[in-house]
């Protein structure tokens, strides 16, 4: 933890992202479209410096917080394009407050100095896991998000989220088959060129298996929608389950030895 071990360049930027988030999640009856707008994309930046100051600042580190923000960014974007061709996409309020919350938590937690890697290919390895942690995301996010629109429907209401059911399933199950691929390609490196990457030969651990149950059961989505046209409430539990047991497997390992033991 803790403050104290941030730099005061890092504290201000992190400080400037949040209340840029916040601004338009507490705001959100007040500001016209365009603010809004201005408001997410002024915070996106912001948060986008604040990552890069915690990788390549004074004392470049990483942990669980910041692997969530770095999570939180990356759904931030996808969203942010996915506006540009669904603009009846609704969800900007709950992603401003996910994003104010990823910062300061990260800035709270900035987790351990990184060291020298091992391998050049070790950022690649890690970049793979990271992007598999966000498209992973981003489905669970359209997984809430189809719950609401069903929902809606189910009460003969307006759709919450803007957006017609089935285009929002279509895109559910892509995040979740591009994360499924990215997540495959993570761990088949980890596995056969362990040594290559860590110094070191390949073992099971609880963030291995994590991430294989993980694996498991977005591959049981995934061949259940082509199978058998698996969908609805079914659907949208095993994309949680999954998600969860991904976020388990580093995350929640990093967040024991950091804030539960207290190791670096």
């Amino acid at each position: 933890m803790i403050l104290s071990s941030a730099s005061p360049a890092g504290v201000v930027l992190t400080l400037a992202a949040a209340a840029a988030y916040a601004l338009p999640a507490a705001g959100a009856a007040r500001l016209s479209e365009q603010a809004a707008r201005r408001g997410l994309l002024a915070a996106w930046l912001l948060h986008a410096a604040t990552l890069v100051w915690g990788l390549f600042g004074d004392t470049p580190r990483f942990g669980f917080a910041p692997a969530l923000s770095v999570t939180a960014w990356l759904v931030l974007t996808v969203y942010a394009v996915e506006r540009q061709m669904f603009p009846q996409l609704r969800a900007r309020w709950a992603l401003a407050g996910l994003g104010a919350a990823a910062v300061v938590l990260a800035l709270v937690f900035p987790g351990t100095p990184l060291h020298v890697a091992s391998s050049p290919w070790l950022p690649l390895h890690w970049a793979l896991g990271v992007a598999a942690y966000g498209l992973f995301a981003a489905a669970a996010v359209h997984a809430w998000l189809l719950q609401r629109v069903e929902h809606s429907m189910r009460n003969a209401a307006e759709p919450q989220a803007g957006m017609p059911l089935l285009t929002l399933e279509r895109l559910t199950f892509r995040f979740a088959a591009a994360g499924f691929v990215l997540l495959s390609a993570t761990l088949v490196a980890g596995i056969f060129f362990s040594e290559i990457l860590y110094g070191r030969a390949w073992r099971w651990d609880h963030k291995t298996v994590f991430s294989v149950m993980s694996w498991v059961a977005f591959a049981a989505l995934l061949l259940g929608r082509m199978r058998f046209g698996l969908r609805g409430r079914r659907a949208v539990n095993v994309i949680y389950v999954g998600s969860l047991l991904l976020l388990l497997a580093y995350v929640g390992s990093r967040f024991v030895l950091e804030v539960v033991l207290g190791r670096t």
